[in-house]
């Protein structure tokens, strides 16, 4: 029960509460189905639950959840059991984490590893590796790529489909992280959210001419 700087001190978890977590993991996933969804993503990075109880400097438990690497890991595992079993097979399975914690004795790249293999080993699909999150003021070097090494190295070692996030934000850029097999997919979120066409120009600068709407297509300029 340690608080995050800046806001209320939590409280442990019970081992009840944790089961009844995960059930609820499984239930999200299958209203998000229903709504029309077609990939499912467990959001275990940037500080939240799941990697609260992975990291070793948020996790002080005592019990079966807590202390050992792989009693850390377990609460994230047994939810994506959870989440599989309740999705078709054919549903692609995403879990995005933190790679690294940017802190001494926190979690690191070696770690992410390993817990990928075993996430492999449950039927996820594609890592979305990131990275930050779990302590307050890391200094992290963030600037254009700086977390696809991360991606790369957990698409080798781990023999898993990655996608690489952060600062990707031209189509060059992008592209050239998928053609040299650094990762398998790359994810945008503030370019798109800048420019929600972001696809549709990134397309047509890499020579790859497409139907726009009639009405957008009128506002070409090329």
């Amino acid at each position: 029960a340690v608080a995050f700087e800046g806001y209320a001190a939590p409280r442990e978890m019970t081992l009840e509460e944790i089961e009844e977590l995960k059930g609820q993991f499984a239930a999200a996933a299958e209203r998000a189905l229903g709504a029309g969804f077609d990939v499912i993503e467990i959001h275990a990075a940037h500080g939240y639950l799941l990697h609260q109880f992975y990291s070793p400097l948020s996790n002080f438990r005592t019990d079966e959840y807590g202390g050992s690497f792989e009693n850390r890991i377990r609460f994230l595992l047994e939810t994506t059991k959870a989440v599989r079993k309740a999705i078709p097979q054919t549903t692609p399975l995403l879990v995005r984490i933190s790679a690294t914690d940017w802190a001494d004795n926190g979690w690191n790249l070696i770690d992410s590893i390993e817990l990928c293999t075993q996430l492999k080993t449950l039927g996820v699909d594609v890592i979305d590796v990131s990275s930050g999150g779990a302590i307050h003021n890391t200094k992290i070097d963030a600037k254009p790529n700086f977390q696809v090494p991360f991606a790369s190295a957990i698409r080798t070692e781990a023999n898993i489909p990655t996608a690489a996030v952060g600062l990707i934000t031209e189509p060059e850029q992008a592209e050239h992280i998928i053609t040299t097999g650094e990762a398998d997919a790359v994810f945008l979120a503030r370019a798109m959210l800048r420019n929600p066409r972001w696809a549709l120009m990134a397309s047509e600068k890499l020579g790859h001419r497409i139907d726009w709407p009639l009405p957008l297509d009128r506002g070409r300029t090329v």
